[in-house]
């Protein structure tokens, strides 16, 4: 059993009743997964592949870009602390979302700017924002968004070391950057 570094809770918990789980891609998941696990209200995070056809890939089969998964994070989070909404203010403008199959140096589909909604409200929610962002972006002269948002799919744990990557080893790649432009949070946390 893998217990998560930071909470110090085992991976395969289940979370408590009322809980909610949200799951985006937006490039290498170590600096994903950092950018979650450090928001009040998220209980546990976890990163793995999502998006794809091979059943319980592996990080090498992943990184050949042919198994059609994303990197991922996986978030368990209390509503009552965080709204689905702050979730997604953050993946908006912590990567840039215009980049297709790549995030900066980080190329290939394994990559691409990814939701993946648990339901309904979650897909109109991200829909909604997504809409929004792109108005945003266009005023700042960026691209197009090239997200994709998907109803809920299979999600595979990635091996035990690549779980909470930079709490164990604080030097480590990230590669996550935004890309200066802000967006909005209709419905700010309850607290």
């Amino acid at each position: 059993m893998t217990t998560h570094a930071i909470f110090d809770r085992p991976l395969d918990a289940k979370a408590p009743q009322g809980f909610d789980q949200a799951v985006f891609g937006m490039g290498c998941y170590w600096g994903v997964e950092r950018l979650f696990w450090k928001q009040h209200g998220v209980w546990l995070t976890e990163v793995g592949f999502a998006g794809g056809q091979t059943e319980n890939p592996t990080y090498e089969q992943v990184c050949k870009g042919d198994t059609g998964h994303a990197e991922v994070v996986r978030v368990v989070f209390d509503s009552s602390l965080i709204s689905y909404d702050h979730l997604l203010q953050l993946f908006w403008e912590h990567h840039d979302p215009t980049q297709g199959d790549r995030q900066g140096n980080d190329v290939g589909p394994q990559y691409r700017s990814l939701i993946i909604a648990q339901n309904d409200s979650q897909r109109a929610a991200a829909e909604a924002s997504r809409i929004d962002y792109n108005n945003r972006l266009a005023v700042q002269g960026y691209g197009e968004i090239t997200t994709r948002i998907i109803d809920q799919v299979p999600f595979w744990p990635a091996h035990p070391e690549h779980q909470q990557y930079l709490a164990k080893n604080p030097q480590g790649y990230c590669g996550l950057k935004g890309t200066g432009v802000e967006a909005s949070m209709p419905n700010p946390d309850p607290i």
